[in-house]
């Protein structure tokens, strides 16, 4: 071995040629980014019940029946307590509702929540591959990669790494405080990241990203990651000014938590309990959510171990390391854990794109031929099940959707099945393309995994569309009742917020929640029920001065279902 490679090989595990950071087209990006948002939140039902709720609180502010400050639905609050996502969708329904439907206007402005988060996650991996720390090492005659293209290569990698993600695709696509909290811990990390470089700008987004995961239901976590940004930066060789701009980024915290309204600071906490089935049930958790990214994340621990244990231009692993460990403990005593976990997604990301250098070309195909025998089989899979609701062959997927979703009917689309069949021979052509030409781009292996996680979603929100809206949504239910009551207004005892929420905007119906004095006004009253659907009054369901009159059965859960009362007449 030459000293020249000797050299080369203490510096980084990073040894990338020119050739290797080819530009993905941002076109294509563009489109791609396009094709796995858009299609999630247009034209599809709420669906329950965090999705649905959230709706329902953003409906209550818009149309004045609730406390600006203290988000209400028929009395009952939040289970997050958080501003921001509820004012955002409630603007979007006063703005934009003499165009759309209100379950559509929301979706405006949380699809551009979405598209920041993916953009924050991108600036945020450029900035920290910029740095020295993370350089590929120079070849002895050159063609090495130049630096600003590498870090570019890289930043492509690590957004096709969080959208290959499965844990990402439902909660992009939500308008819940989750996806608010996301996109602005994703801000936080852009901010972070690009200190050295755009001091007085990643300052201002700091304190943005901050106040929005604050006011998003988050203020503790918010704390807790600016006490860790201001050791990070201590530590930052890279860093001009690091106590000063440590102490400023912990100033910009302590202000921003001091403007956070006080009802919004609880510790939502649980201790995990000491169980072999509580800790299975996390792994899987955390494997299926995280993947494809876990693998490689600490595949780059392992191949980077010196550099962030021991070198002082670490900032490129130590920044998404600290917050995404910050993120993933959080998850372990929170209830449920998803929701934490979530947010760990941009960092994970960040480090599995730096996996990537240092990946044997063994490895790369391995990733390649798992992804594509994964999705193709989902992808054949939802196209055999939608020919079979389209035409009753095969007879089993057939007999199965009948048997799990009683009175489901399924339609055909044109606009549908169109969207369905290109996206399938764009999945082909990827993979003749990743086959074929292109072979050394260091990107290439996170392009199949990204790809197929966007086809099947794009699938789902196209073949499957009706059928998810059926299984998830609470409109069979709503329009049962709506069979069954006489009048205008109906009332609600110990109704779910999911439920109010789903006739608020599925009928025409007045909902108004049930109280003894009120029950003069009240000739309908629907509760929720805990049993069986059956042709008699259960024994103990009652209500005074009511009578039973039918259950109504959920079709794709027989263990959510309503109880309709009458009020009984003298």
């Amino acid at each position: 071995m030459t000293s020249g490679a000797f050299e080369l090989k203490q510096a980084t595990p990073a040894i990338v040629s020119q050739d290797a950071v080819r530009r993905l087209p941002r076109l294509a990006l563009y489109l791609f980014c396009m094709a796995y948002v858009i299609p999630g939140f247009w034209f599809r039902e709420a669906w329950k019940s965090v999705d649905l709720t959230s709706l329902g609180f953003m409906l209550a502010l818009a149309q004045g029946a609730s406390d600006w400050w203290h988000p209400t639905l028929l009395g009952q609050t939040p289970e997050l307590d958080a501003l921001l996502p509820y004012w955002l969708g409630a603007w979007a329904i006063q703005g934009l509702t003499p165009w759309l439907p209100a379950a559509q206007a929301v979706r405006v402005p949380f699809m551009g929540l979405a598209f920041l988060s993916l953009s924050a996650t991108w600036y945020a991996v450029y900035a920290l591959v910029k740095s020295q720390g993370a350089k590929p090492v120079a070849f002895a005659f050159g063609g090495e990669a130049n630096h600003k293209d590498y870090a570019r290569a890289l930043a492509d990698a690590a957004l096709l790494a969080l959208i290959s993600s499965l844990g990402l695709a439902q909660p992009l696509h939500e308008v819940t405080p989750m996806l608010a909290q996301f996109t602005f811990i994703s801000v936080c990390f852009a901010a972070l990241a690009n200190l050295p470089y755009h001091r007085r700008w990643s300052f201002a987004f700091w304190g943005l990203g901050l106040a929005g995961l604050s006011c998003s239901g988050a203020p503790n976590l918010a704390w807790l990651l600016g006490v860790l940004a201001f050791i990070v930066s201590l530590r930052d060789a890279e860093l001009d000014h690091r106590r000063q701009s440590a102490f400023i980024l912990l100033a910009v915290t302590l202000i921003v938590a001091a403007l956070t309204p006080q009802h919004m600071w609880h510790w939502r906490l649980a201790w995990p309990p000491m169980t072999l089935a509580h800790w299975h049930g996390q792994l899987r958790l955390w494997l299926w959510f995280t993947w494809p990214v876990w693998p490689l994340t600490l595949w780059t621990l392992w191949r980077w171990r010196h550099h962030w244990l021991e070198s002082p231009q670490s900032r490129h692993l130590l920044i998404p390391l600290s917050m995404g460990t910050l993120c993933a403990l959080a998850a372990l005593v929170s209830v449920p854990p998803e929701r934490v976990l979530l947010l760990s997604l941009p960092f994970f990301s960040a480090l599995a794109a730096l996996a990537l250098p240092t990946l044997q070309r063994s490895v790369s195909a391995l990733i390649d031929w798992f992804t594509l025998i994964f999705f193709s089989g989902c992808a054949f899979i939802i196209w055999v099940v939608w020919l079979a609701m389209q035409t009753g062959w095969p007879p089993q997927p057939a007999a199965n959707v009948a048997r799990l979703l009683p009175g489901f009917v399924p339609s055909f689309g044109w606009s549908a099945f169109g969207v369905a069949l290109l996206a399938t021979l764009t999945w082909m052509g990827l993979v003749k393309w990743r086959t074929g030409q292109h072979r050394s781009a260091i990107w290439k292996s996170l392009v199949l995994p990204a790809a197929g996680a966007a086809l099947c979603w794009l699938l789902l929100m196209s073949l499957w569309l009706p059928l998810l809206d059926y299984a998830r949504s609470y409109l069979p239910m709503v329009l049962e009742v709506e069979k069954n009551v006489t009048t205008h207004v109906v009332c609600t005892k110990d109704l779910s917020l999911a439920h109010i929420t789903a006739f608020k905007i599925h009928s025409t119906l007045e909902v108004q929640r049930f109280a003894p004095s009120s029950a003069a006004n009240c000739e309908w009253v629907i509760t929720e029920s805990d049993h069986k659907s059956q042709s008699t009054a259960p024994a103990g369901l009652q209500i005074e001065g009511y009578e039973w009159i039918k259950t109504i059965p959920r079709p794709s859960d027989d263990n959510q279902e309503m109880d309709l009362f009458q009020k009984i007449k003298p």
